[in-house]
């Protein structure tokens, strides 16, 4: 039975996953930001979700990405969130740079502590 990361390792060598993949990758960087911010700050959700005035529930559907009614977050909420885990938002725009097959390489959300 082949790991997780060699089943990866394979469907990689896929260009249609590797396009779906890449597409994904600012939206996955925003999540691993909002939980390295909690987790940093050593916070639970539910702690979050007191210092925002909302439901643990709420947190909990904003790191996992909006569940199944996705959506993205407004800029209003990852500011109360940033500011419940100790952080200043800061989002920018970067330029992309052409990747080998075509696709671009794309950064952009930038969570920093300050």
């Amino acid at each position: 039975m082949k790991t997780h990361d060699e089943m990866v390792q394979g469907w990689m060598q896929d260009p249609g996953f590797v396009r779906e993949y890449d597409a994904l990758e600012t939206e996955f960087a925003l999540f691993d930001e909002l939980l390295r911010a909690r987790k940093d700050a050593g916070l639970t959700q539910a702690e979050v979700a007191e210092r925002m005035a909302t439901q643990p529930s709420v947190v909990a559907r904003l790191e996992a990405g909006g569940g199944r009614q996705k959506h993205s977050p407004s800029i209003a909420t990852l500011q109360k969130y940033a500011e419940a885990v100790g952080c200043r938002l800061e989002i920018k725009m970067v330029r992309v740079s052409p990747r080998r097959g075509g696709a671009s390489q794309r950064t952009g959300i930038d969570q920093q502590s300050g």
